[in-house]
C-alpha cells in the first residue's frame, strides 16, 4: 500500500503538471501565431502553435514504489490536462501543440506540457519495472545460492 508520502508526491506532481499543460497552452494560444514558427534555441528548438485532432498514448509495487508512482502520476496528469483541456477549454480545431524540436527539415512532431509528461511518465515507469525486476532475479539467485 502507498504510504503518505507516495501519494503527496502522486497528487502535488499531478497538480503541477496539470496546471502547466494548461497554462502553458492558453499561453501558446493567445502569444503564437498559427504555424509560424518561434525560435528558441535556432533551428533546433522552435514554439509553433498546431492544433492536434489526436491522441497521445500499468502498476507494481515494491523497492521502486515510489518511483511507479511517480511516473503514474505525470501520466495521470496528462491525461486530466487533456481532459480539462477537451471540456472547457478545447478549441474546435483540436488540442493545442507548440514545442516543435529538430534540425532542419528532420522534425520531431509538435508536442506540448502533457505530451512530456506522459513521455516522461512511461519512460520512469518502465525504468522502475526493469529495476524491480532486476532486483527480483538478485534476491531469487541469492535464495538459490544459500545453503
Amino acid at each position: 500500500m502507498a504510504n503518505g508520502a507516495d501519494r503527496r508526491l502522486f497528487w502535488v506532481t499531478t497538480a503541477v503538471i496539470v496546471a502547466a499543460d494548461v497554462s502553458s497552452k492558453l499561453l501558446a494560444e493567445s502569444l503564437l501565431s498559427r504555424h509560424l514558427p518561434v525560435a528558441v534555441l535556432g533551428d533546433y528548438v522552435q514554439l509553433r502553435l498546431v492544433y492536434n485532432q489526436c491522441a497521445a498514448f500499468g502498476l507494481c509495487l515494491g523497492e521502486y514504489s515510489r518511483w511507479i508512482f511517480f511516473g503514474l502520476a505525470l501520466a495521470a496528469l496528462a491525461v486530466l490536462g487533456s481532459m480539462v483541456r477537451s471540456t472547457r477549454l478545447r478549441s474546435s480545431l483540436g488540442v493545442v501543440d507548440f514545442v516543435d524540436v529538430g534540425i532542419g527539415p528532420l522534425r520531431w512532431p509538435t508536442f506540448n506540457v502533457a505530451d512530456s509528461a506522459i513521455t516522461v511518465g512511461a519512460i520512469a515507469l518502465a525504468l522502475s519495472l526493469w529495476l524491480e525486476g532486476r532486483a527480483q532475479e538478485r534476491a531469487k539467485e541469492a535464495r538459490a545460492a544459500e545453503p
